[in-house]
């Protein structure tokens, strides 16, 4: 499909070496399973992480460690192609890097950056981020998990919920109350007392690992926790991070759609003619191209401020909210072109749908969002 208003020229070379890369691995080692894992309810994470690993994407905005310290447009150049394979790859990638990897390497001790990171960034060792709780999603202030001081440990008991990685990964960074406010934890899986089980029956995010984490009186020493933060601002720079992923990450998706609709349109005949051919059909799809080329020059404009040290937490709310919607409403219209078709999994368009939905949840719902805006328009929160 063209890129009619050539935005990819806006790359530089190294950006498009990145795009071309990950577009390869994908179209190479995704794409022709991807079905099959999301109608099977699979992602072969071990499989995988090394290979993302050796293209040097695990990590990839971090520097030192085997990072490969790369600016913040091309995180998102690799996000993108990512998840136009399927935003189950994207979040594994997303959570490794962002969730898992940026707090220890932003607030973590020099012992627990080097026991982790470079593994990490290897993709030998999975992470996940346990922040979200059965009954406190969008507000995390009022947790229940618990961190206590017992001597120089630390017992941890709790709950978490929504965790991509969560059973298959090696280490979780926790966050927790404490006498002293919200602080982080990294804990291996392996303690007793940690339980990670996966949770099921999905209809969305299929090709992708979400689980339950249990803390039953787990014990862990003093250097578990991350000592340099202290409260929300911890887990809410990484949920920045990741946030930034997703702006970039829905327009792989939605172009996805997008090109399956046309491909579809120009071959589908009806009435003696392509589908393609009719004005109604021809609409749908221009402003299918005009919303996928509005949510790639919002997450361009983002990466830029990003890479200049001037974005901010509200205009990544802006492109979270911005480009979610506009990738999920491709994603329908799409799906309304290739009718019965598209609802099956021998197209891509059912699948990013639906993964779609979850996304739009994640990482902040779109309602907060909306009022992370309305905060920022009239200067009154209404949160409560």
């Amino acid at each position: 499909m063209d890129d009619l208003l050539r935005l990819d020229d806006q790359l530089d070379a190294d950006q498009r070496l990145i795009r071309d890369t990950v577009r390869s691995f994908v179209s190479d080692r995704v794409l022709p399973h991807v079905g099959d894992w999301f109608e099977e309810a699979v992602f072969p994470a071990r499989e995988l992480a090394p290979e993302l690993g050796a293209l040097g994407l695990l990590g990839m905005h971090l520097r030192g460690y085997g990072c490969a310290g790369t600016d913040a447009v091309s995180y998102g150049v690799a996000c993108r192609e990512l998840e136009a394979g399927d935003s189950g790859l994207r979040s594994f990638v997303s959570v490794q890097g962002s969730l898992a990897m940026f707090p220890i390497w932003r607030y973590g001790s020099d012992e627990q950056k080097e026991e982790w990171l470079p593994r990490m960034s290897a993709g030998e060792a999975i992470g996940c981020f346990g922040l979200t709780e059965p009954d406190h999603g969008s507000d995390p202030a009022n947790m229940r998990t618990y961190a206590k001081k017992d001597g120089s440990d630390w017992i941890l008991n709790g709950s978490k919920m929504w965790i991509t990685n969560g059973s298959i990964a090696d280490v979780a960074v926790v966050w927790a109350q404490t006498d002293e406010g919200i602080r982080g934890f990294v804990v291996p899986t392996s303690t007793p007392g940690f339980s990670a089980p996966e949770i099921h029956r999905k209809l969305s995010l299929r090709a992708s690992v979400t689980s339950s984490l249990y803390f039953d009186d787990v014990r862990l020493p003093a250097s578990a926790a991350l000592p340099e933060v202290v409260g929300l601002k911890g887990p809410l720079s990484c949920l920045s991070e990741a946030r930034f992923g997703i702006v970039w990450g829905v327009v792989g998706a939605a172009r996805a759609c997008l090109e399956s609709a046309v491909e579809y349109a120009r071959t589908r005949v009806q009435f003696d003619k392509p589908i393609g051919a009719f004005q109604l059909t021809q609409e749908k799809l221009a402003w299918m191209y005009v919303g996928l080329a509005q949510a790639q020059l919002t997450a361009l404009h983002l990466g830029r401020l990003k890479d200049a040290g001037d974005l901010e937490p509200r205009q990544i709310s802006f492109g979270k909210l911005a480009n979610v919607r506009a990738a999920l409403d491709i994603a329908r219209q799409a799906r309304s072109v290739l009718g019965g078709n598209g609802i099956t999994l021998e197209y891509p368009v059912i699948r990013h749908m639906n993964n779609l939905e979850s996304v739009l949840t994640y990482e902040g719902t779109q309602e907060i969002h909306t009022l992370v805006l309305g905060e920022a328009l009239t200067g009154l929160a209404a949160y409560r």
